[in-house]
């Protein structure tokens, strides 16, 4: 966090000497950066038969992403997200705490979001708030050794898969312009996303991740 305010202070330094504008109505713009999420949640208990409090938890992930932004007017801006998959982490959790990791998982979180940007076009700081969807598809999901031999010993590899699932996503951040088209910001999401995971034994198991993302981006108005 000290690299992005030291990031961000310096871009504010350069914007005090030039001309800055953001955008404005009409006008496309495209930022390149990375993202962190980092799930808030907990997991339900795995069905039957399993030990009560069986549970999982998922680690955080950081991956490259791209976003695109139009202006429809010099306030409000429509913006699509897309990302590198994140590579996620599932470990034991409650009485299955301690197992180690139980398996890993892609995900990828296009999302789409209407913003509000305050002040004038010509603002050098410019923060944002925005509502959106997010839709939360995993690929690759692999269940380690240690998942088959809680869930099914001495029998063959435990698979599963965590099905898609779209969610509400709330959104803030500033942008600073550091001239006419270069600008760097500063973005943080919340998610409300709980998934459902099947495993090849049949059992089944909630996962309510709810995703706090943090973005740090630099970004071309054309």
């Amino acid at each position: 966090m000290k690299s992005v305010v030291t990031l961000l202070a310096a871009a504010c330094a350069m914007g005090l000497a030039a001309n800055a504008s953001a955008q404005s109505a009409g006008q496309f713009s495209a930022k390149i950066g990375a993202g962190k999420i980092t799930p808030e949640g907990d997991s339900g208990d795995l069905s039957a038969p399993a030990f009560p409090g069986s549970k999982v938890a998922v680690g955080d992930a950081t991956a490259p992403v791209l976003i695109v932004a139009y202006g429809l007017t010099d306030n409000i801006s429509a913006e699509l997200g897309l990302n590198l998959p994140y590579k996620l982490k599932l470990s034991g959790a409650g009485t299955q705490a301690g197992t180690g990791q139980l398996g890993t998982a892609e995900a990828l979180l296009p999302s789409a979001f209407i913003q509000y940007r305050f002040f004038q076009p010509e603002a050098m700081l410019r923060p944002f708030v925005g509502l959106g969807v997010t839709y939360a598809y995993f690929q690759k999901e692999t269940g380690s050794g240690k998942l088959t031999a809680l869930l099914n010993t001495g029998g063959p590899a435990t698979t599963f898969s965590i099905g898609a699932k779209a969610a509400a996503t709330l959104q803030a951040g500033v942008a600073v312009n550091i001239n006419p088209r270069w600008f760097v910001d500063l973005t943080v999401t919340k998610s409300k996303l709980e998934v459902q995971t099947r495993y090849a034994t049949g059992q089944t198991q909630s996962v309510r991740l709810d995703p706090l993302a943090v973005i740090l981006a630099i970004g071309y108005k054309f």
